[in-house]
């Protein structure tokens, strides 16, 4: 799609260390409008839950009881980032033995999500759902890149163009990622794609009206986005030169979503469509009522492990399940040679499978 809008050049960026920044307060009342029900389709034919390996990965935990490493990237000096829920960063050798702890890289103050490598090969792209994007070099120095509203509200998860622009998802300009079940509640297309272009500091919108996008990357030629919306469950083909073209429909919600190399590409599902929210979304007025419920009474995700390979054209040329949800919730995925290295919005630390 087209550039159709500029946000403007950011305040100047500045340096921050580990004090946690404010996190912000989500409206009480959610907005939500009536929409057709659905119904789940079933995990069966090339979705059928033949392959279980990922109830026997193996895990590398963070510290002291830390959780969340929502995304994985696995980079050229051959090491595992992730970050948690408290702002740090970590890493671990790509070869480490299982039960490794991590070395902690950079705190940002912040929620890390989206994690990659910028140009240089050396500093990383961190979509940070509290600060916004941010650029973390090797010495663990975080830098702003576009700050907060009214630029950015929930950076998600990038992909880092030749050129060095950076594209990713702001989710929501509604609810912070603390409250992202109020946004799937609500319904409505909070959520943007944007495109970041560091020479310049300026930041552009290149498609909005979008329902909680998530996972993006490049096409291997960079003409297109591929695009996952978590809350209508659709994976998108985003085209750069003009047009957004669905390309399917899945039985899971998607989260994180990382390029192969040949065209083909991991998405992270962190659970299985739930009858009951799709059930609810021709009663604008009982979603709000479930809004305002404590969270337990939600809702709530499968206890379910599920990621998918897909190509260019969305076709799905693998899944890999773990039905008992030994490592659920997981919403990062990166293939580096045979393994496959996954991430959870939950969970204790990284996992791994190999992929032979």
């Amino acid at each position: 799609m087209e550039v159709v809008s500029i946000i403007g050049r950011p305040p100047p960026a500045v340096e921050n260390g580990p004090m946690l920044v404010p996190r912000p307060r989500p409206p009480r009342l959610i907005r939500p409008v009536r929409e057709a029900a659905t119904t789940p389709p079933p995990l069966a034919g090339e979705w059928a839950p033949t392959d279980q390996r990922l109830d026997r990965a193996e895990l590398l935990p963070l510290p002291n009881g830390a959780v969340g490493p929502e995304d994985v990237l696995v980079d050229d000096a051959g090491r595992v980032i992730s970050g948690d829920e408290d702002g740090r960063l970590w890493c671990w050798p790509v070869d480490a033995p299982v039960g490794t702890r991590p070395r902690l890289l950079a705190e940002t103050g912040g929620r890390p999500l989206g994690i990659e490598v910028d140009t240089s090969g050396e500093a990383l792209v961190v979509c940070d759902a509290y600060r916004g994007l941010l650029r973390v070099t090797p010495d663990g120095a975080v830098r702003e890149l576009t700050g907060t509203a009214p630029l950015v509200h929930l950076a998600n998860n990038a992909t880092v163009a030749r050129d060095g622009t950076i594209y990713f998802t702001d989710s929501s300009d509604r609810f912070p990622v603390s409250h992202w079940k109020r946004d799937l509640l609500e319904h409505r297309p909070n959520g943007r794609v944007l495109a970041h272009h560091p020479g310049s500091g300026r930041t552009d919108v290149v498609a909005d009206g979008l329902y909680f996008p998530n996972g993006i990357a490049l096409t291997p030629d960079e003409s297109a986005l591929m695009l996952v919306e978590t809350s209508t469950h659709r994976l998108l083909r985003v085209e750069l030169g003009g047009g957004v073209r669905v390309l399917a429909d899945l039985p899971a919600y998607p989260d994180n979503l990382s390029a192969v190399g040949d065209g083909t590409y991991w998405i992270a599902l962190p659970s299985p469509r739930v009858p009951i929210a799709e059930r609810l979304l021709p009663h604008p007025r009982l979603r709000q009522i479930a809004a305002l419920l404590p969270d337990a009474l939600q809702p709530q995700p499968r206890r379910y492990g599920l990621v998918a390979l897909v190509d260019g054209a969305g076709a799905v040329r693998r899944t890999l399940h773990g039905p008992a949800g030994r490592y659920r919730m997981i919403t990062g995925v990166r293939q580096h040679d045979e393994r496959l290295w996954l991430g959870s919005l939950i969970g204790p630390g990284v996992a791994r499978v190999p992929l032979n």
